[in-house]
């Protein structure tokens, strides 16, 4: 096959995407239309890389050439790309789909031989669950931007297993986007909001909302949509009936459940938040951290918003906890040689360090930092919670997630994927893994909040000897295809799968009990549910449940590539080909058998150009971005906001210094003046901080809230007249905050 030079970016093949979304309670359907077109006088090649959610479930790829319809099916992998070549070779038409080897969230889509001026459309379908946000949203993100991988030195792979990407800056990207969706939902939709420009929103009945993104998408950043209902805790079983042309007994034969679980936990437990801890932050400060985090401010950097986040959770911590801080790129540092106790000097050393911190440490080498981490022995009684933040451009996701997953019994793991581009393979696999919970910062989002909400759950204590009970009529058994739940969280979803083997008479009904202990307290939660299938979800649910086994699977192949792992990749082979549900060792592939004649002549192949967010030679022609680029640590604060934060001390009090005064919009005459005289510098300080805070941030009150926390504590040691402080603090800076909202 020749592969050529430069082509101008209206020859390229790919003409358009249409994406149709169909989102039924918590679980999307999303239906892709890719468009091609041959422009050149010779036989084409075109080879599109592109991304898909992490644990998406593709389960239908076809293609359209003329009036003829070619149905791919799933083959074991080699097999697969034996048949596309022999096709070629011998002059057919083909199409091969397969998903990445080293990290699940990247396809390669391959259509062969398309002759001078013909035309081909290929539908791709894949299934999956939408995660639910810290405000109860549920989160879609359909990836159009994939940043080139960074593959770390010295790992292997063959060249099938290390996709190449070639991208191009969002602005040139040669195909068109239409994308539109449909809610329903027994629930009433609250409202559905996005990162990109929508039409108005259509209410078609109480159950179906119309979802459609405004024309002239310029693939800068993924499409995203947030959906709120109302009643969004409520629990759920689906249950699905098995195909009838497939064996009873067998995961396609058999009955399968979903169960939608939110537990609720007590008040009592919930109030005491852990005063212990090991807090250890992964920073990325690779080259791509350089890039702006929004494209409607290219000021704010990723490093930057990191940097400041990462100031927040520290002043927030504690004390009584131990702390460090590490940061990667091709190689990586830590502040301290071991975690320390956390203290005003500890503190201080390390936000030194961290206001310095820029996007200057090469690419993104994650494996050596976490097994130092993992190598460092675990504090008696201060439970190891580890932060990494990142904006997960790896190649070795696999390999990062199972050294994650080998560790996860010493501690509990809280990912943020930054930016476009995130991997969602390997922010979701870190936290799934480690045992904690994963967010997404992207275009306008506040990172400050979705971090603090992990730390909350850090805080949280932790939930211990979790089991599942099921109660099913006599003859019917259960099969659980979900790996044992090892994490719950207040208010966040839990989802079990579950195959029903034997016959349930008219109306049975089951029901499921997840039993734990919460700070010591035995607890659980129920869902009664009717063992009666559901009429219209096809065979979502089975392709689901067939999905997390397989991801289940593949993690215990990579475990023992022995004898018992060749087992293993035989029985995901065969649970793939059966469940029609890709993995990474079976790929999709259609033949064009028509009895049209061989196509003939060379093949010209074509790599179609993925948009890249972070494009940083774009940015470098503007002389006035290039400080963002180099992003060089700010000399001063220039957000009050993050003045006032950096000033507070370990224990959770301010000093009264002219630093304070600058922060608060005062000289330091007003501030001493304006104190009562019975009362100690720094009570006054920090009571006047708590009153700017309260009276200034009140929206943005999830940041700060637990260094207020801390604050408050701290005042109740020194007994101080409150009442006094308060009423004056308030009139120096024109505030109304009353006492009570302070918690004093």
């Amino acid at each position: 096959r020749h592969r050529c030079g430069n082509l101008p970016m209206s020859h390229f093949p790919l003409k358009s995407i249409e994406v149709e979304l169909e989102v039924k309670d918590h679980v999307a359907t999303v239906v892709s239309t890719l468009n091609y077109q041959n422009q050149e006088d010779k036989p084409l090649e075109a080879v599109f890389v592109f991304p898909l959610p992490g644990d998406a479930a593709v389960c239908h790829f076809s293609a359209k050439i003329g009036q003829t319809q070619i149905v791919a099916e799933v083959k074991e992998k080699q097999q697969a790309r034996e048949d596309y070549d022999d096709a070629l070779s011998s002059g057919q038409q083909a199409f091969l789909l397969e998903e990445s080897e080293q990290s699940p969230d990247i396809f390669t889509l391959s259509v062969g031989s398309l002759p001078p001026g013909e035309s081909a459309s290929i539908r791709l379908e894949y299934i999956t669950e939408l995660a639910v946000q810290a405000d109860d949203g549920l989160r879609f993100s359909l990836p159009a931007v994939l940043n080139p991988r960074y593959k770390p030195q010295g790992s292997g792979g063959t060249e099938a297993a290390t996709v190449q990407v070639t991208s191009v800056p969002a602005s040139q990207i040669p195909y068109s986007l239409s994308f539109s969706a449909r809610v329903s939902s027994p629930r009433p939709v609250s409202k559905v909001e996005s990162n990109c420009s929508l039409d108005p929103l259509q209410y078609l009945n109480k159950e179906q909302t119309q979802v459609k993104l405004a024309g002239g998408h310029k693939f800068d950043r993924d499409v995203e949509l947030l959906i709120y209902y109302k009643d969004a805790h409520q629990p759920t079983a689906v249950v699905e009936a098995g195909q009838a042309s497939a064996k009873p007994g067998s995961l396609m034969g058999d009955p399968v459940v979903m169960l939608s679980l939110y537990p609720e936990f007590p008040e009592s437990a919930m109030s005491s938040l852990s005063s212990c801890g090991e807090f250890v932050f992964l920073m990325d400060r690779s080259g791509s951290m350089g890039c702006s985090t929004s494209h409607s401010k290219p000021e704010e950097t990723r490093i930057g918003s990191a940097r400041d986040t990462l100031l927040l959770l520290l002043k927030s911590l504690p004390m009584g906890c131990y702390f460090n801080v590490y940061s990667f790129g091709s190689s990586y540092q830590h502040i301290f040689p071991k975690s320390v106790e956390y203290s005003d000097q500890t503190l201080e050393e390390a936000v030194k360090k961290v206001e310095e911190m820029t996007a200057d440490l090469g690419g993104t080498e994650i494996l050596q930092p976490l097994k130092h981490i993992y190598n460092q022995p675990c504090i008696p009684k201060q439970p190891r919670q580890l932060f990494v933040f990142t904006d997960g451009e790896v190649s070795n996701t696999k390999e990062v997630i199972n050294l994650v997953k080998k560790n996860s019994g010493s501690h509990r793991c809280f990912s943020f994927g930054i930016g476009e581009g995130a991997s969602s393979a390997l922010i979701n696999g870190l936290a799934k893994k480690g045992r904690g919970h994963a967010q997404f910062i992207t275009g306008a989002d506040r990172m400050q909040t979705k971090v603090m909400q992990s730390l909350r759950f850090a805080l949280q204590p932790a939930v211990v000897d979790i089991s599942i009970k099921w109660d099913l009529p006599k003859q019917v058994s259960a099969t659980v295809l979900s790996p044992p739940i090892t994490t719950l969280f207040q208010g966040q979803r839990s989802l079990v799968y579950a195959q029903l083997t034997g016959k349930s008479s008219e109306g049975a009904q089951g029901s499921v009990t997840v039993n734990y202990k919460l700070a010591g307290q035995p607890s659980k939660t129920q869902l009664h549910f009717s063992l009666k299938p559901a009429e219209d979800t096809g065979l979502t649910v089975h392709r689901l449940g067939a999905r997390v086994l397989i991801r289940s699977l593949e993690m215990e192949e990579r475990e023992d590539r022995g004898e018992k792992g060749e087992a293993v990749k035989e029985k995901v082979v065969e649970l793939s080909v059966k469940s029609g549900v890709s993995s990474s060792f079976t790929a999709f592939i259609a033949v064009n058998k028509s009895d049209g004649k061989p196509i003939e002549g060379p093949l010209i192949h074509r790599n179609v150009p993925t948009p890249s967010k972070c494009f940083l030679n774009q940015l470098i022609q503007s002389s006035d971005l290039l400080s963002v680029i180099l992003d060089q640590p700010r000399k001063q604060w220039l957000n009050p906001f993050l003045q006032l934060v950096s000033l507070q001390k370990a224990s959770g009090c301010w000093l009264l210094d002219p630093a304070l005064a600058a922060a608060l919009g005062k000289t330091s005459e007003e501030l001493d003046q304006s104190k009562p005289a019975s009362v100690k510098e720094e009570v006054w300080a920090t009571i006047l901080a708590l009153i700017w805070l309260h009276a200034s941030k009140t929206d943005s009150k999830g940041e700060w809230e637990l260094l207020s926390l801390k604050a408050v504590s701290w005042l109740r040691t020194q007994n101080a007249p409150c009442v006094e402080c308060v009423d004056a603090a308030n009139t120096l800076l024109g505030c109304k905050v009353q006492r009570d909202v302070l918690g004093l």
